[in-house]
Parts: structure tokens; sequence; C-alpha cells
């Protein structure tokens, strides 16, 4: 576990294991540990680095509202700072999953290979009006929270719940004293809110990405959870195609699909689908 610095602020990144690189990046409102199952299954073939993102798990506060080329550019930069210097395999779940294709866009000399796990889909969104009155109303929603004490209060419960909701398999299996050091802090709850008012916007910037950065030719896997419904497939595996990509659907996993299925997840970045 270590701490660096980039643009100012201090991020939480943990490095393990030995072989080719595979960056770890989680959803809305999760921390590094929630890979903990699936590090242990790659550290055995490959350096594993996962990261908190600003206003995640026990990196320093948001300092600016997200988006998608910085949110790539912040993946470059965590490699950099733990000397990762070759292809890495980038794994996102969620809306990590728009961040890792944009890095993959804008840094295709340091892809080796893509991996979405479960991730954000929204195929024809457009920047919505009034982006800053959503980012203000995000920080006004934190500045209450903080001055209520509800994440003292409630916030570990809250993750609890939320990850019991979003699963199959049962329930939170995190620590408690990692659990109680990230969600009862003000700091993690403001940067869900923010990344959460920026997320149309987000989306809305990778499809020009899409239009502007075509994919290296490096294997896609899309792995999606199948107790998302047929719905939810569909939008996987029209995805999947519109990356040039393998889909994988993971029987039985909810969206959390790293904590219902390791396995599969491993194995998804030691065997990607092959590039067509």
């Amino acid at each position: 576990m270590t701490f660096v610095r980039i643009d100012g602020v201090p991020h939480h990144v943990v490095v393990a294991g030995d072989g080719p690189p595979v960056l770890l990046s989680a959803g809305l409102g999760m921390a590094w540990f929630d890979w903990d199952e699936v590090a242990a299954l790659l550290a055995p073939h490959r350096t594993v680095v996962r990261f908190d993102r600003p206003g995640h798990g026990l990196s320093g506060p948001v300092p600016a509202p997200p988006t998608a080329s910085g949110e790539a550019d912040r993946i470059a930069a965590v490699l950099d700072a733990v000397g990762v210097a070759g292809p890495v395999t980038v794994v996102g779940h969620s809306i990590a999953g728009f961040h890792a294709e944009a890095f993959a866009r804008l840094h295709p000399d340091r892809t080796a290979a893509l991996v979405l796990v479960d991730s954000s889909v929204e195929p024809d969104i457009r920047v919505p009006v009034a982006a800053g009155a959503r980012v203000a109303s995000a920080r006004a929603a934190g500045a209450v929270l903080a001055a209520s004490g509800m994440p003292a209060a409630v916030g570990p419960l809250l993750r609890r719940g939320t990850v019991r909701l979003a699963r199959t398999g049962g329930g939170d299996p995190a620590g408690r004293a990692l659990v109680r050091a990230c969600y009862r802090t003000s700091r993690v709850w403001r940067g869900v809110l923010l990344e959460n008012a920026r997320y149309l916007h987000v989306a809305a910037e990778l499809l020009t990405l899409r239009d502007r950065f075509p994919l290296p030719p490096v294997p896609v896997t899309v792995l999606a959870g199948g107790a998302g419904g047929p719905r939810w497939l569909t939008r996987q595996r029209e995805l999947a195609d519109v990356l040039g990509g393998g889909l994988v659907v993971v029987e039985g996993a909810g969206h959390l699909v790293m904590l219902d299925a390791a396995g599969t997840v491993a194995e998804g970045v030691l065997r990607p689908s092959p590039h067509p």
C-alpha cells in the first residue's frame, strides 16, 4: 500500500504480484479492496495495480468534476507513478468501464487488452444541459451530508446494503475496519455524489472519443452479470460488438461480478477474447 501525488491529490495505490501488468479500476463508490479476491487470483501471474480515484477508498478528495479523458490520463499517471511503463491490461467495472475504454483510445501504445466488467453503457447519450447545475447540486448535497454527520452515522450501513443489493452471492465481504475507514467519511460520499452528477457528461464525452480515436487492435472482453436481465445483456452484447470484442455472460452474477464470480473475472484477464 502506498500513496502517490497526482495533480496535488494523494492517490491510494496497491501493487502486488509479478508478470505482465494489469490495472483494476472499481465502479462508482467502490474501493480497492473490492478487487481483493480477483487480485489474489491474478498475482501469481500478473503485476496487479489497484487504485482509488479521488473521493474513493483512501484517496484524497475530488479536486474537480471528472471527465472521461481526465480519468484516462489519471490511469496513465498512476501507472507512471508506480513504474509501469509497458502495455497494461486495463479492467474497468461499471462507470470505470468508461474510463478504461477512454484510456485504450487515448493511450493505445500503453494498452495490452481491455476487460469491461458489467460496464456502464450509454450508446445514445447527449451532453446534458445544465451540467454546471448538476455539479453545484452535488457539491451542495455533499456539504449538507458533511454538516449533518450522516456519513459517520450511517455510511458503513449504506455501503453494506448497497453491496448486498448489487450482488447475488451474499453480503459484503469487506472487513469492518476497512469499510469504516472509508465510508464513515464525508470525503467518500462527496466523491460519489460528484462522480454520479457527471455520469451523463462522461458518457457523452466517451462517444465523442469513439469518433475521434480508434480503439487499438487489442483483445476486448466484456463480462456481463447474468442477473442483469435480458435488456441489460442485450446492451452488453451491443457494447462488445461496438468494440469488436467478445461477450462472456457470467450466469448467476449480479452487478458486482468481481465479488460474485472472481474466478471468471480473473479468467477474463488471463485469457482475454482474441482480437477479431
